[in-house]
């Protein structure tokens, strides 16, 4: 499968047993294939940000957020697909075009993201690598240690 930047896909259930992260938002049972990860292509590397429809949720923390720091990068609440979708950046992780499981659809139609939304996404996803990279790191997921592992993927296969 060819991945593409923007456009929502779902993950196979062997990288998430592969990975074993407890920060990993994984597929929810009995089949479905929840959440959907909006995908950033980056070489063989691509990053995955989980989708989340729990608005209200996230509100508080967006606040929170923005009160103590005077913005939120990790968390956006953007319209996707015609609906409002939590982008959560802090939940993103790498993961390799193997263990993609299939696009996403909503009535036979794949879901792309509109460019200036990719943009935004890319940018806040950037600036919270960048801040790990100086010491600082918001991603609940153990990023290196996944980017270890897939690396070594990579130069076994």
């Amino acid at each position: 499968m060819r991945v593409q930047t923007g456009y929502l896909y779902h993950i196979k259930d062997e990288f998430f047993n592969k990975i074993n992260n407890k920060g990993l938002m994984i597929n929810h049972e009995n089949g479905h294939s929840r959440p959907s990860y909006l995908a950033i292509k980056d070489k063989d590397i691509l990053w995955f940000i989980p989708l989340s429809s729990k608005i209200e949720k996230y509100k508080p923390i967006i606040n929170k957020k923005i009160k103590k720091y005077g913005n939120c990068k990790t968390i956006l609440i953007k319209k996707i697909a015609g609906k409002e979708q939590v982008i959560l950046i802090q939940n993103a992780f790498p993961t390799l075009e193997k263990y993609i499981k299939s696009k996403h659809m909503i009535n036979g139609k794949y879901i792309k993201i509109s460019n200036y939304i990719q943009k935004e996404i890319i940018n806040n996803l950037e600036a919270t690598i960048s801040l790990k990279e100086k010491g600082i790191n918001l991603f609940f997921v153990d990023i290196d240690g996944i980017l270890k592992i897939l690396q070594n993927e990579l130069v076994t296969n």
